[in-house]
């Protein structure tokens, strides 16, 4: 299939370069060889998006940029979205820029859709409000890092069952005040390198707890304060994407009131909702089985 490859990927490049995008976005495992010119040069400005801890050869990394997703299968839009979402995160991508995008299902080895996404239209915070950082207050490592265990968590549940959780990221003195406690603290009483979600040796603990009714709330440096938090805050539900239930209008409701963003896991359907100033920033299907 490197004829079809081939093809698709001069036809992206011409429609990067005439629309003007920031950048080419490829998913590197789902394709053979990568859009180059004489020389060996990318055609364009290129990100290449790789999952979970694959390496890419180091010719290749010097290519482009590299952003990190999770290693679960999604649909090619939910592909793109999670690594133009990161990119947002990190400060790649703003309000204004175009990005074409080229993708495919990675066991068939070729690419075979390709995308042109406007970043603010696309993403509803960045086009009713003027925001320049959506991880504004939180680290976007700490973000990155949240945004991973909550699509495992969508991709593999618990124990064979569908979960449904919140993550509360940043502002986290101003989240305790307008929240309770529902159950005992899991996290208190341990130093804030253990309980942080940056510590790769928590994430099976994170899942776990997972379970437990209610919110994480966590620092913007990554450091868990609480699990099973009852948030307080609800915004009005008249405004509201439809089909969204109480999690997320609770979960909406903190991030208008604080200055924190929220990641949620929905149990009934899998989607992964993120919110910020209490809107809508994001919507990811759940991950293909």
């Amino acid at each position: 299939m490197k004829g079809i490859n081939r093809i698709i990927l001069d036809h992206a490049c011409r429609i990067a370069d005439e629309v003007k995008a920031k950048a080419l976005m490829l998913y590197a495992e789902a394709a053979a060889e990568l859009p180059k010119v004489k020389g060996d040069k990318p055609c364009f400005n290129l990100v290449l998006v790789t999952k979970g801890n694959e390496e890419l050869p180091s010719d290749i990394k010097d290519l482009g940029i590299i952003i990190n997703v999770p290693d679960v299968n999604l649909s090619r839009v939910g592909q793109i979205k999670i690594a133009i979402t990161k990119g947002i995160a990190t400060g790649l991508f703003k309000k204004g820029d175009k990005l074409v995008c080229i993708s495919g299902l990675p066991r068939l080895g070729y690419v075979d859709s390709i995308f042109m996404i406007d970043v603010g239209k696309e993403f509803e915070v960045l086009t009713s409000q003027n925001i320049t950082d959506i991880t504004q207050g939180v680290h976007p490592e700490v973000f990155s890092a949240a945004l991973n265990i909550v699509l495992e968590l969508a991709a593999q549940g618990r124990e064979g069952r569908k979960v449904g959780t919140i993550f509360i990221l940043g502002d986290h003195e101003r989240v305790l005040q307008l929240s309770r406690q529902m159950v005992i603290n899991p996290f208190m009483g341990y130093s804030e390198e253990e309980r942080n979600i940056l510590n790769p040796d928590l994430t099976e603990t994170i899942k776990e707890f997972s379970a437990i009714d209610g919110a994480f709330i966590i620092k913007d440096n990554g450091a868990i304060v609480t699990a099973g938090r009852h948030l307080n805050a609800a915004i009005e539900s008249k405004d509201f994407p439809q089909g969204l239930g109480s999690r997320h209008i609770a979960a909406a409701g903190i991030t208008d009131v604080t200055n924190a963003i929220a990641i949620v896991l929905s149990e009934s359907t899998g989607n992964v909702n993120v919110f910020k100033n209490g809107k809508l920033f994001v919507s990811i299907l759940k991950p293909i089985p």
